[in-house]
Parts: C-alpha cells; structure tokens; sequence
C-alpha cells in the first residue's frame, strides 16, 4: 500500500548549504533500496518534506526524522494512502522556497511568507502540486 507524507520541521542549528547537501545526498542513497521518492524544500530555516513510497518504509523514515537531532518542532502535515505516486520521478528532489515568486506564497497563506506551520497541510500539498506543474523544481535527482 503506497502512502504520502508530508510534515515541517525547523533546523535546530540554522540551515547550512551543507546540511541540506547531506540530508539530500543521504535520501538519495537509501531512498531506491527503501523504495521511496519525494521532495525536500527549505527557506531560511524551515524544511517542508513529503515523502511516498510503502507505508512501513514512509512510517520508519518519519521516526528516524523525528529522533533526527538537525530537526526540532516536527509537525506531521498530512498522511494519506495514494494511489499512485505524484513525486516518482524524484528520488530526492529539492527546491529552495527563497528563490520563488512570493505572489505564489500568498495564493496559499495570508503573507508573501513561507510558514506551513501557518497554513493547513491541503495548502501546502497544493503549493507543492504547483511547484511541480509549473516546473519549478529547479534541482532534482534520481
């Protein structure tokens, strides 16, 4: 049974290029054996993350975030049985929120801010929906 995760947490020592670097690098390398995809998003200190794949692996990645020092104020956004994947092509995909045009911020949330401990987890999802339909997904891997 597929599931998608998505949950927000904020860096407990700021967010460093080279923090995000290894958490990215780190999901790559054990994401295909675990049998998962998604995306990580980051602006200044917050990360957004949703995560899909069988529901034993998704629940055993978010325990290990969740004990996961670099993480604090972890919120569970949304947890859903799917169908099909929407981020397949992504083993860990990546997108800097700071560099997109903030009029897309505040089609969900009532500032030109990043903040999804702000808005519901349905208008973060959606954020992320357009974030892949508009192609703004700028770093990606597989």
């Amino acid at each position: 049974m597929l599931v998608r995760l998505l949950y927000v947490s904020r860096a407990a020592d700021g967010l460093s290029a080279a923090m995000i670097d290894e958490i990215v690098a780190q999901s790559r390398k054990n994401n295909p054996e675990a049998g998962l995809t998604g995306l990580l998003c980051h602006s200044g200190s917050i990360f957004m993350q949703v995560i899909e794949g069988g529901r034993p692996a998704v629940s055993a990645t978010f325990a290990r975030i969740l004990r996961d020092p670099r993480h604090r104020d972890v919120e569970l956004l949304v947890f859903e049985e799917i169908s099909e994947r929407r981020f397949a092509g992504w083993v860990m995909g990546r997108a800097n929120l700071e560099k997109i045009n903030r009029s897309l911020l505040l089609k969900y949330s009532e500032k030109a801010v990043f903040d999804p401990y702000a808005v519901s987890g349905s208008a973060s999802m959606a954020l992320l929906e357009e974030l892949l339909a508009t192609a703004s997904i700028a770093t990606c891997g597989g």
